[in-house]
């Protein structure tokens, strides 16, 4: 893309941050053999995607978990994010205040403060962000200096991430379940009406006493509510996936990678073939625990008002996957949209944590039985 190619985008002020720290470290990493790796380099050559597909099918099957490489982003381009989300969430809290997301209606556009949640009773969350939506009417609103300035690097970077790595993500999906190309990639549409958006993150260090208040918990389990996530590594530790046998695997550091997590819709779409992965972040390795925590993921989502019905695939067909054993309450949540699901589950981040039942995810509780 050459995002640092383009004379007329000022960025000499993001530059002028120094590296994010990319530590090394040996506890609370896993290990890379645990989940696939695919090469995006091969990805135009002949029989490149359905190799691609046959790498990927294991995980979508088992966690919804892997990592994608080359694909198509510099290492300078992506750190070029890091330091504009790190300048973006450095400004003062009362500037920040004037860019607020209207959290309460399900709408992340705008600065998230961190607090927003009560994790456990009295005790809030110690991450921020700031969100970006598609470049469209729809999803017009202030931004700082930081962000208007910079305007056409970040959307190139936007688009990259959806039309891009998303649409190459979505043609490996469709190989997979045999359905004819565009089957998903004409729902994500960039020009289509929905809530993806660009994040650029931070958790707020604890002292080691805090941590022991919050369980070591930095955000608790939970799936994400869109198709896919991508999150650019960092080696920063902390990040959790659950595993088929219910115990909780480290993510480690993949330098140069692209981490791909699965989320709802996809397992709406397939009859719970392919899973979201269930996720959490906990606190990092003793090593790394007073160090500021940069994140930089793209939510991939398809239009508002895509409804979550399954697919017509021969791949579950012949599998078994037709929703015969589906229970009333799933039945009925099909008849849903994006939008409503999204909603929903937005909505549940605002409940106290006294209200709060200790409870799986509602896509694992609706497809536990099958």
């Amino acid at each position: 893309m050459g995002i640092h190619t383009q004379p007329s985008i000022p960025t000499s002020s993001v530059a002028s941050y120094p590296p994010l720290p990319f530590l090394d470290t040996k506890e609370g990493m896993g290990a890379v053999e645990d989940f696939p790796v695919l090469d995006f380099s091969i990805f135009d050559e002949p029989n490149g995607i359905s190799a691609l597909a046959n790498k990927a099918q294991a995980a979508f099957e088992t966690t919804g978990f892997f990592y994608i490489t080359n694909f198509g982003l510099e290492d300078n381009e992506v750190k070029e994010q890091f330091e504009l989300g790190k300048q973006i969430l450095q400004l003062p809290k009362q500037q920040k205040e004037n860019y607020l997301a209207n959290l309460a209606d399900g709408d992340y556009n705008g600065w998230r403060p961190a607090g927003s949640i009560e994790q456990f009773p009295g005790l809030r969350d110690n991450w921020e962000a700031y969100h970006i939506y598609k470049d469209n009417k729809e999803n017009e609103r202030n931004h700082p200096a930081e962000v208007t300035e910079n305007k056409s690097m970040i959307y190139r970077f936007h688009r990259h991430c959806h039309e891009d790595v998303g649409s190459k993500m979505l043609r490996i999906i469709e190989a997979i379940l045999e359905v004819p190309e565009g089957t998903l990639v004409d729902q994500h549409g960039y020009d289509k009406n929905c809530s993806s958006f660009l994040r650029y993150g931070k958790y707020h260090p604890r002292t080691a006493e805090d941590n022991e208040k919050f369980n070591n918990m930095y955000v608790k389990d939970h799936t994400d509510f869109g198709s896919l996530t991508f999150l650019f590594s960092n080696s920063i530790g902390g990040l959790q996936v659950r595993v088929p046998d219910g115990t909780w695997k480290d993510i480690p550091h993949v330098p140069g990678s692209l981490i791909v997590i699965t989320a709802d819709i996809l397992q709406f779409w397939t009859y719970g073939y392919m899973r979201s992965t269930v996720h959490r972040v906990v606190a990092p390795p003793a090593e790394q625990q007073d160090v500021e925590r940069y994140n930089l993921i793209y939510f991939l989502r398809p239009a508002g008002d895509a409804l979550l019905n399954s697919i017509q695939s021969p791949l579950l067909q012949r599998l078994g996957f037709n929703g015969k054993n589906d229970s009333a309450e799933l039945v009925e949540r099909r008849r849903s949209s994006v939008e409503d699901w999204i909603l929903k589950q937005t909505a549940k981040n605002w409940v106290p944590a006294s209200d709060q039942r200790e409870q799986e995810p509602e896509i694992d509780a609706l497809f536990k039985k099958l």
